[in-house]
């Protein structure tokens, strides 16, 4: 092949000599004269190739199953390996064509070959790409961080490709350049600083199953809250509730704190945990017409039944003094209340039974006496959870003046008093 290509373009020079031109002149001459043909055979070349390689490829992707050769496509693999071969074969042309141009032959042959080597990159670059995209069509897949992988490959290629370039170009031994390099590696740690920490985050996310693309996180630091929709080597993305994007650092996944929704997402309930303050003057011991008048709450019927027959045993047989509330045992208001909302929890049809439900006390505070419902909601969708959670409540708060409570509520009267 190398032979038919010297004979092709010193053609040219020797015929120029035989029609009686000068050394010189012929190969100016020769020179202009071969540089057409070369453009011309050089597009042929690439127009042949284009058009078999980008067939064939097109055909392949419409018989196959699999859907990696129609990325292969999407990504136009095939036109750039058809301007590889052409350049290939000007690189082999030019030292015969500039023969008698040492200057210029050494100029070009490093120029084509460093493009050759910068497009040898970007063809693998699309074949990743490729992969990338094969990948994440993948369950198995879809939720890892694949573009920092391919990132981080790269870049170890790029590394390699500019070290063959620097080589090419200035004529330095690969291994006098390795050697250089490792002298400034400092110097390139510090300019790639943020590349390397995101590279180790990476590997650190996808070991640890910290997150995952489509998890929903929460990150105030960056104001973020929302769910991933994509992980690289250097960022993070987030898409907020309110449909803007928040760009992480990949690095603060594993130096900052954040939190992770998946395990609530996977689990068998998403948790409501809301409390209502209740005036401390209002709570008191109930007596026994207001009882009786509870007892029509089908809720808690049975319960003041059986409570009351308790009571009124144990201080039968404790001869208690009645005649003052205070003494014995007895029901009190907000504690009947908050076993009427006991009993609301397990039979409200949105709640998971199986999961943990109560209604409980708080520490009191000098606005009232925190009484908190903690349960958890079958449907975990952001608007039902938060119709559920609402939806109970209305119900609690509506409920309240039954028993004779109060809910704590700051007036202007109050807050000039504090």
């Amino acid at each position: 092949m190398y032979k038919l290509i010297e004979k092709i373009f010193t053609f040219l020079y020797l015929v120029l000599r035989k029609w009686g031109l000068g050394n010189s002149l012929a190969s100016y001459f020769s020179l202009v004269l071969n540089i057409i043909v070369l453009c011309v055979l050089a597009y042929v070349i690439y127009a042949i190739f284009r058009l078999v390689l980008v067939t064939i490829m097109a055909v392949i992707a419409q018989k196959t199953k699999t859907k990696f050769d129609d990325l292969l496509v999407t990504n136009k693999t095939a036109k750039y390996i058809a301007h590889l071969i052409p350049l290939l074969f000007i690189y082999k042309s030019v030292p015969i064509i500039l023969d008698r141009f040492e200057y210029w032959e050494g100029f070009f042959g490093k120029l084509v070959g460093i493009y050759i080597i910068i497009l040898i990159l970007w063809i693998i670059r699309t074949i990743f790409n490729a992969l990338r995209d094969y990948l994440k069509l993948k369950p198995r897949y879809s939720d890892k961080p694949i573009d920092s992988f391919i990132q981080v490959i790269m870049i170890m290629l790029w590394v390699i490709g500019i070290t063959l370039i620097i080589s090419k170009l200035f004529e330095i031994d690969k291994k006098e350049l390795l050697t250089i390099l490792g002298a400034v590696s400092a110097v390139i740690i510090l300019i790639f600083r943020d590349t390397i920490l995101g590279f180790v985050s990476s590997v650190q996310v996808s070991i640890n199953d910290m997150v995952r693309i489509g998890d929903w996180i929460t990150m105030d630091k960056f104001g973020a809250d929302g769910d991933v929709i994509e992980i690289n080597l250097a960022t993070v993305k987030v898409r907020n509730f309110d449909n803007t994007t928040t760009t992480i650092p990949t690095y603060s996944l594993s130096s900052d704190s954040f939190q992770n929704w998946r395990g609530m997402l996977n689990s068998d309930g998403r948790r409501i945990k809301r409390h209502i303050l209740i005036k401390t003057s209002s709570i008191r011991f109930l007596e026994e017409s207001e009882l009786n008048d509870l007892k029509k709450i089908h809720l808690i019927s049975d319960y003041i039944g059986t409570r009351k027959l308790e009571i009124d045993d144990y201080n039968s047989k404790h001869k208690i003094d009645k005649s003052i509330a205070i003494n014995g045992r007895n029901l009190t208001n907000l504690g009947l209340f908050r076993k009427y909302i006991t009993e609301y929890l397990f039979n409200y049809p949105g709640l998971n039974k199986d999961m943990l439900m109560l209604c409980r006390q708080l520490q009191s505070t000098s606005h009232g006496v925190p009484l908190e419902v903690y349960a958890f909601s079958h449907d975990k969708r952001f608007e039902n959870y938060e119709y559920i959670m609402s939806d109970i409540f209305d119900h609690i708060i509506a409920s309240i003046k039954y028993f004779d409570l109060e809910i704590f509520e700051t007036t202007a009267e109050s807050e000039s008093q504090v």
